[in-house]
């Protein structure tokens, strides 16, 4: 089939064979199929869906796209963790070297940022000299001395995803289950884990607004992983407002490594352990999820953590004295203050909001092409339920030169995204579920 009688096929509602889904994806890696066409199917997808039969056949024909890792000769249980993004969700930072320093073998490969979210590339290159695009060879190296290692897709791990994961940021067809499940396991699958773990974001600031659809797409991501032999295990978290108080990528390279030294926001530890936890779980170092967790903040405590995080931004050519002297990561040009206009308590702060003043400023990307300031972000004064006064700070707004909108604009984005009422809301709960089965 001809790639505009697929995209006529798919916006009439019909369902696809798995041989025109591969060819397809084969066609668009080779450049024969320009990425109007593909942006056009992506906006069918969108409106239309997938069976969970084409959804499969996408995923595996995006993994075929490329080399498929085998690390069996490294010692160790493979063990990765995906987010399907938030806003501030600056986990995987500290994460990947908490979990290896319990013993887990953590081969990542992460995105940029999407849409109104960040990406855990774009944080980790505001750590100065990290490398991000390392070869298949150094990251297996990298792997076997530190026990995780940090990159983004090659040209030989999952090509097809890096495309399309870029086009579906600027084409509004980011919020499509079947686009984000096959994004996510084709690249993850690529890594040669043996098992996964899951953060599907639910709420404001995340792509899955209700609890429902990140059920949904929770569920699609275990049934491809188990059906191709691989451990799944999924959480549902919150994200109806930014997590922890830092926004912007060195912002966030800062709160992580503040949460490596036993401190940080009790948002950001609460997720970040739940999910290391789990991969220790995964990878069979603990006999139960209570013995996990205790590992875990053994590990955090007595410095093991961040000292695997000097291991690998070292391993990865980074600047690892910028984790012991923070002065030596971007900084903003100038700060601006966006103050309370009434006394009271945050009733909400809406992260989808945050997320895109957070764009408009320069920390992510409308377009592609866009460059990342590394340095301009927020620092989040008042969380939800903390009382403030009138003219008290909610947030400070680090600014540099190269935003779409002037810094007084975004502070205006910034104020409108919280609520102020009389009395704090009854907390609500960031650990919503736990999936292990795909029905």
């Amino acid at each position: 089939m001809l790639p505009v009688e697929l995209i006529k096929a798919k916006r009439d509602g019909r369902a696809l064979p798995p041989e025109a889904l591969q060819g397809l994806v084969e066609a668009y890696v080779a450049g024969r199929v320009p990425d109007y066409q593909m942006a056009a199917f992506c906006m069918a997808v969108f409106f239309r869906g997938m069976t969970a039969a084409e959804t499969s056949a996408l995923t595996q024909a995006m993994l075929r796209s490329g080399e498929v890792l085998d690390l069996s000769d490294l010692p160790g249980v493979k063990v990765d963790k995906h987010s399907t993004g938030g806003v501030g969700d600056k986990v995987s930072l500290a994460l990947a070297p908490i979990a290896a320093a319990c013993g887990v073998v953590v081969p990542m490969i992460s995105g940029r940022g999407l849409g109104h979210t960040g990406g855990t590339l774009d944080k980790l290159e505001a750590i100065p000299g990290f490398q991000v695009r390392l070869p298949v060879e150094r990251f297996r190296e990298v792997l076997a001395s530190v026990g995780a290692c940090l990159i983004g897709q090659t040209d030989r791990l999952a090509p097809a995803d890096r495309r399309l994961y870029a086009l579906r940021d600027v084409t509004g067809t980011v919020e499509s289950i079947p686009l984000i499940a096959s994004s996510i396991m084709s690249k993850k699958l690529a890594e040669g884990i043996d098992a996964l773990v899951l953060d599907v974001k639910v709420g404001s600031g995340a792509f899955m607004k209700r609890r429902e659809d990140a059920e949904a797409l929770a569920r699609a991501l275990i049934a491809i992983g188990q059906g191709m032999g691989k451990r799944v295990v999924a959480l549902l978290t919150g994200m109806d407002e930014p997590l922890g108080r830092a926004v912007g990528n060195a912002l966030e390279v800062k709160e992580a490594v503040e949460l490596l030294h036993d401190g940080g926001p009790a948002d950001l530890r609460e997720v970040t352990f739940a999910l290391c936890a789990e991969m220790v779980l995964q990878a069979g170092r603990a006999p139960d999820l209570a013995g996990a967790l205790a590992q875990v903040r053994a590990v955090v405590r007595d410095g093991r953590a961040f000292e695997k995080l000097r291991q690998l931004v070292e391993a990865q050519g980074g600047d690892a004295a910028a984790l012991l002297d923070l002065g030596r990561l971007p900084a903003a040009e100038g700060t601006l203050e966006v103050t309370a206009p009434a006394a009271g308590a945050v009733q909400a702060i809406d992260a989808e909001a945050i997320g895109v003043a957070a764009v408009a400023l320069g920390a992510g990307r409308s377009r592609v092409e866009d460059a990342v300031d590394p340095a301009v972000g927020f620092t989040l004064r008042k969380k939800v339920g903390e009382r403030v006064q009138a003219g008290e700070p909610l947030a400070t707004v680090h600014f540099g030169r190269r935003g779409a909108e002037p810094p007084a604009r975004v502070a205006e984005r910034v104020r409108r995204a919280y609520q102020i009422g009389a009395q704090p809301p009854p907390p609500a709960p960031l650990l919503l579920a736990r999936l292990v089965d795909p029905t």
